[in-house]
């Protein structure tokens, strides 16, 4: 095992730990704190998703009635577009795991200057500083107008 591994291992997070201001930037145990965030909402992703798969394998009646039938299609396609949503974001929680990893979390891709604690809790996969967002968001919303 290596030592980085060993390291992570050994952090210890008191219960209602919260990262505060306080600290210091990213030390072992917000990363810990965040880490554990990012795994625990993965993990809730994919038990919601075996849970739709297997309601949906269940559902297998036919329809004799085609009101009934184009209802339940519709609610499938909405299931559906819903977990490829998820599956897109269980994408980017495995990029926010590997910055974790790689130290970068944290940190606006845009400017590197740190993202706010309050950012990260509310989503912990945000790439980007609120100010960075807003700009980011500016440009798009002139770019779709034009």
């Amino acid at each position: 095992m290596t030592q980085t591994l060993a390291a992570k291992k050994a952090v210890k997070l008191e219960e209602g730990y919260r990262p505060t201001d306080d600290e210091p930037f990213m030390n072992d145990r917000q990363r810990e704190y965040f880490r554990r965030k990012l795994i625990n909402w993965k993990e809730e992703i994919i038990r919601d998703s075996e849970l739709t798969l297997t309601a949906m394998q269940a559902d297998t009646d036919t329809h004799p009635d085609l009101v009934d039938r184009a209802s339940s299609e519709g609610d499938r396609a909405i299931e559906l577009r819903a977990r490829d949503r998820q599956r897109k974001l269980i994408a980017k929680i495995d990029a926010a795991l590997a910055r974790l990893d790689d130290g970068t979390y944290g940190y606006c891709e845009e400017t590197g200057e740190p993202i706010s604690l309050a950012r990260l809790d509310a989503r912990p996969i945000a790439t980007l500083s609120i100010e960075a967002q807003e700009r980011h968001e500016r440009r798009e919303k002139i770019y779709r107008d034009d």
